[in-house]
């Protein structure tokens, strides 16, 4: 390797911190003052640390300042922050059951100590055992992976308390040795154990029983609640007022035990999305919280134009954006939104017939569901306050890349194209969009290579790159062919359930690499007949150079120069999600492999596996009858499978 090229990479490597350490500085200036959960993310937008405070802003910005006493450990986390998100909550033990589940869906690196926490106690129940137990414990590692935990847990007493009600409700095992070798003990006799020890039970029974029990520390404790209700009707219907008491305040114990930051809301048993939007005449900025199981799991954001439209309009648009790129199984039972959408029942059918059931639209105006949409609707607003502040900034850059690029016109619509491989293997595209210089995911796009010359062994990223691009812009070559006006048609505004569906062409496209990648694009797009309507350019990752169609040199460009800053930005943003989609094709293809050795498992009943199922993991875990309830797989094929994975 020559001098130059050290020196050069030094230098790039130099510019992407100084770009990463100026967007963290103006980041911490627009966290809130608030309680919640803030996230820690590296450039590959990977979670790296999950943590909550009283104050999000004040506890963020110590990890950043000069005088911090770190860690090692959370210095090292620090040099990788690329990002921070925030979730805000309405009281610090929101936060805690919050914060405890998203480490618990993330598993971040830098949260092992939490993952392992021994402040707080968790409820584990053995299924790895015959007949599996119920404790309290607070040390979750060196156990069989077949043992799940629930928690953590801020108030141990209620724990406890609950816990021994359980058992009282539900005959358990209660002891984790018998008492006696060759009997039952009292526990038996008066109806709390069903006889474990003397296996006066089966194993299939008993863990019919348990997987009620599991259902209520899952926080879905509506069965245990009415249960604890009609005891309590009864005992006051004989006048025993003093038991009928007992009841009611255990009832009340169960409530606090089983509060979820307000993620938890009646019937939990169904999936929902719960959507709320903030905006101004400006832009508007969408939340979509998922909630599975009564939790929150993930969350997504989304923002676009709001001039002159209504709320209800721009949620409508999102909602088809969104759910028209996910499978079927991603799509909730049910959507919790803030305003009604102008097409109600269309839309309501259309997710019903993407899913293959039901899917039910919600307006609520009180109650929990209505708790929930406040809720989502403040991290909204938050969302659109830190918009706001960068689009001032963000204008400065368009119009650079204007004048750098010479258009007409800002670049409203900047996509950006790349190629992610292993040599030639797992082949896949990624489409990245920003809209106004943010980022709008509702209109990323992902492509598995098909070019049967691309292979593992043969790798070709400009023919992987022309198929891409003639198979994103195939739709607008035939409306141009058919002799609709091109120019129009890109100002227009449709519904995605338009018939046409023209209604995302770019002001700018940027591929990621040299000339060549470049020239492969524009000998497509000139096929396609596009080339004169298509603004295009490549960002080289060698030395950051842009490249027009035609020219040898690339343009001369600053270093800092806010225009290129941002392009950088799209192109690593476009590099990240190609491989992320990279890693998980290569991931599935494996899990598909090891599926494809049990015998008479075909194709389409992996695939309805996984949908159903999400992961192997999960598959490994379910019993005969939960895998017997996958579409079309039968109990005989479900006896396979649980055999396979436990054949010793």
């Amino acid at each position: 390797m020559d001098i130059w090229w050290v020196i050069n990479l030094e230098r790039i490597e130099k510019q992407n911190i100084n770009d990463r350490q100026i967007f963290i500085k103006e980041r911490l200036k627009l966290l809130p003052n608030q309680p919640g959960c803030y996230l820690m993310k590296d450039e590959e937008e990977r979670i790296l640390y999950v943590g909550k405070s009283i104050n999000i802003k004040n506890r963020v910005r110590s990890y950043f300042s000069s005088s911090a006493d770190l860690s090692p450990r959370i210095k090292l986390m620090t040099m990788q922050v690329a990002d921070i998100e925030f979730i805000v909550t309405d009281n610090e033990s929101e936060a805690l059951v919050l914060e405890s589940n998203l480490i618990k869906n993330n598993q971040p690196y830098f949260n092992i100590l939490l993952k392992d926490d021994k402040k707080y106690p968790y409820l584990c129940i053995t299924w790895s055992e015959e007949y599996p137990r119920l404790f309290i414990t607070r040390r979750r590692r060196f156990r069989n992976k077949l043992d799940k935990f629930y928690g953590p847990y801020v108030d141990v007493t209620n724990l406890r308390r609950t816990l021994f009600l359980v058992k009282r409700l539900f005959p358990l095992r209660q002891r984790p040795r018998p008492l006696h070798k060759d009997r039952t003990c009292l526990n038996y006799e008066i109806g709390r154990c069903p006889g474990v020890c003397q296996e006066k039970i089966t194993t299939e029974e008993y863990k019919m029983t348990l997987r009620k029990v599991e259902m209520i520390f899952q926080g879905r404790s509506n069965e245990l609640t009415l249960l604890l209700e009609r005891q309590m009707h009864k005992y006051s219907e004989n006048m025993n007022y003093e038991k009928a008491g007992f009841i009611r305040d255990q009832i009340k114990q169960i409530s606090v035990l089983t509060e979820d930051q307000k993620m938890s809301i009646p019937d939990s048993t169904l999936s929902r999305d719960v959507l709320a939007i903030a905006h101004d005449n400006r832009a508007a900025v969408i939340q979509l919280f998922k909630i599975r199981a009564g939790k929150l799991v993930g969350r997504l954001g989304f923002s676009d134009d709001s001039k002159n439209q209504e709320p209800g309009i721009i949620l409508q648009r999102v909602i088809e954006e969104h759910y028209s790129s996910v499978d079927y199984y991603e799509i909730p039972e049910e959507l919790v939104i803030q305003f009604e959408l102008p097409q109600n029942k269309l839309i309501a059918d259309w997710l019903s017939k993407l899913k293959g059931t039901k899917v039910n639209l919600v307006y609520p105006k009180r109650g929990k569901k209505a708790e929930i949409i406040n809720l989502v609707h403040k991290n909204a607003n938050y969302e659109l306050s830190i918009k706001n502040n960068d689009l001032q900034k963000n204008n400065l850059s368009l119009e650079d890349i204007a004048q750098l690029l010479e258009l007409t016109s800002l670049p409203k619509r900047i996509e950006c194209y790349d190629i992610s491989h292993i040599s030639g293997s797992d082949a896949v595209g990624s489409q990245v969009v920003f809209i106004d210089g943010f980022p709008a995911k509702q209109h990323y796009r992902r492509y598995k290579i098909k070019n049967k010359d691309v292979k593992i062994g043969h790798s070709d990223d400009f023919l992987s790159l022309a198929e891409v691009i003639k198979r994103r812009f195939r739709r607008w070559a035939i409306a141009k062919s058919e002799g609709l006006d091109i120019e129009k048609l890109s100002n227009q505004k449709t519904s995605i359930l338009d018939n046409n569906g023209l209604n995302d062409w770019p002001d700018l496209v940027v591929i990621d690499g040299g000339k060549g990648q470049l020239s492969s694009v524009i000998n497509v797009l000139s096929e396609l007949k596009l080339n004169a309507d298509l603004n295009v350019c490549s960002l080289a990752k060698r030395n950051e150079e842009i490249y027009l169609p035609g020219m040898n040199q690339p343009l001369s460009t600053e270093v800092d120069q806010l225009g290129l800053i941002l392009l950088r930005r799209i192109r690593d943003e476009a590099h990240r999600f190609a491989i992320q989609y990279h890693r998980a094709k290569r991931s599935s293809r494996m899990t598909r492999s090891r599926l494809s050795d049990i015998n008479g498992l075909g194709p389409k009943r992996i695939k309805d596996l996984l949908s159903y199922f999400n992961s192997i993991e999960a598959i490994q875990l379910a019993s005969v009858d939960e895998l017997s309830k996958v579409p079309g797989l039968g109990i005989a094929m479900a006896k396979k499978i649980w055999i396979y994975f436990h054949s010793d």
